[in-house]
């Protein structure tokens, strides 16, 4: 029997007026001398400088005149250090600050690997309707991946309407506050396979809990340290504040719309970018529910899959995975327990698809093989399109598959509800193929998406068009389920 998917018109193109205010620093040298011309100019001159900066940007930038400062703060020791005395402008430090700031497109370059969920406010909607989150993957200038956010209400008929973004683009600030546990610190390095020896040299002195500052000084008091110093010893020392910047809570102002908040690298130790989140709405045993996302970060030498926890899209919790299974990338955790344990799919191959269970969210140490590639449009590897979907006749998960000329299709299968390491139904031909009109991208021939969601008996998929813009489809659920059960 063929498929009857249905696309919809509703497309998400990369839009490059979204930018965003960052800390811009070409180095010590440069910037001392850029300063020290800067103190050198009028205060009439400054003035008028500033003034045309604030005309140009303003109504680009939520308080520009807040980042003009804070990055002027980054700077503040190299202006100390030149001019020591304290009777700088205020506005004269804007202006040095404004030197220090650069506009990055967020989205220049693509939009894609979506993934859905029920918006926590259901307000205001007709009988039949639904409001969703869209989570995205927002690319721009040197490939650098940030996390995004769209709104879209589904009507009864699921027929998908987009809200417009706004386009004054806010970071969140980051909360320092977390303690690391000493032993589960250490074990995550030795699972990033960073020496042990030169690890607890480190570390070894630190109490059994820590805080960010304490793990900063001891990073700071090894590069001071007399000694030999090595491209590895380095690396060593940037793994170690990287993983520790790994535990982040951020918090976006309450005066920001959804689409105006970006989740961007939160440090150099995450400078190629945070890829592919996966959100899942998960109901506790206590009925609570929050919302979940699997990711992955990256900084040049070591993957790290991260799990992201919110309740509101306002505040973010990041921890990052441990354990011999929480590796690479394509995690998706599936939307509450299973028989009393946190259940996973992975593909720690790049091949197949595994189950992973574990008691504890953030350790997964055991993993097993639950499907391989199995026809032609997927022979060279599969992997999960998001978290399963618990339907009366099993756990639906989206697939993807890679077959001739890398190209990815979306398929299916149907898990058993108890035991979701059997596959009770299987897909033989896609779900979603790439068409004409979206073979051309960024990354040709691809669809692939991150999560999907059912409402009124359809499933909804948002999925990405070679990795370019983002575009929904969606299919009869008991059409689909019925195919299932007939392979």
């Amino acid at each position: 029997m063929k498929i009857k998917l249905e696309r919809q018109n509703s497309i998400i193109y990369p839009n490059n007026n979204r930018v965003i205010a960052r800390f811009f620093f070409v180095g010590e040298k440069r910037a001392e001398k850029l300063i020290d011309k800067v103190l050198d100019i009028s205060e009439i001159d400054a003035q008028s400088l500033f003034n045309q900066i604030l005309r140009e940007f303003s109504l680009r930038h939520r308080s520009i005149s807040i980042l003009f400062q804070k990055h002027y703060n980054n700077v503040r020791h190299i202006v100390r250090r030149i001019h020591p005395a304290n009777d700088i402008s205020t506005c004269r430090k804007l202006l040095i600050g404004s030197y220090f700031t650069m506009e990055y497109s967020i989205e220049s370059a693509a939009i894609f690997n979506p993934s859905v969920v029920e918006d926590p406010d259901q307000n205001g909607l007709d009988e039949g309707e639904m409001r969703l989150i869209i989570s995205l993957r927002a690319t721009g200038e040197g490939h650098i991946s940030s996390l995004i956010f769209r709104r879209a209400i589904l009507s009864k008929e699921n027929q998908i309407t987009l809200s417009e973004p706004g386009n004054l683009i806010d970071e969140a600030m980051m909360i320092k506050d977390h303690l690391y546990e000493k032993d589960i610190f250490i074990n995550k390095l030795k699972e990033m396979k960073l020496d042990p020896c030169f690890c607890n040299n480190i570390i070894g002195e630190l109490p059994d809990k820590f805080s960010y500052n304490q793990i900063h000084d001891a990073v700071l008091a090894a590069e001071n340290c007399k000694g030999p110093w090595s491209l590895e010893k380095e690396k060593y020392l940037n793994e170690i504040v990287w993983l520790a910047e790994s535990y982040t809570e951020i918090r976006f102002s309450l005066d920001t719309d959804l689409s105006e908040r970006v989740i961007f690298p939160l440090s150099n130790f995450e400078k190629n970018g945070i890829e592919d989140a996966r959100f899942v709405k998960f109901r506790k045993d206590s009925g609570e529910t929050v919302f979940y996302a699997t990711y992955t970060a990256y900084d040049g030498y070591n993957i790290l899959p991260k799990l992201i926890e919110t309740k509101d899209f306002y505040t973010f919790k990041m921890f990052p995975l441990h354990g011999k299974f929480a590796t690479d990338k394509n995690l998706a955790l599936f939307p509450r327990k299973i028989n009393g344990k946190y259940a996973m799919l992975s593909r720690i191959d790049g091949v197949n698809n595994y189950l992973m269970l574990s008691e504890n969210l953030y350790k997964w140490d055991n993993a097993t093989l639950m499907e391989e590639p199995l026809y032609l449009w997927e022979l060279m590897q599969i992997g999960n399109g998001g978290s399963p979907i618990e339907t009366e006749k099993g756990w639906l998960l989206i697939t993807h598959g890679v077959g001739p000329v890398r190209k990815y299709c979306l398929g299916a299968c149907l898990l058993d509800l108890n035991d979701p390491s059997k596959i009770i139904g299987r897909l033989k031909e896609p779900l979603l193929l790439p068409d004409e009109n979206e073979r051309s991208g960024y990354v040709p021939n691809v669809v692939y998406t991150c999560g999907a969601i059912v409402h009124n008996h359809e499933l909804i998929i948002p999925y990405a068009m070679s990795d370019y813009a983002s575009g929904f489809a969606k299919v009869n659920l008991d059409h689909l389920l019925n195919l299932l059960l007939q392979n």
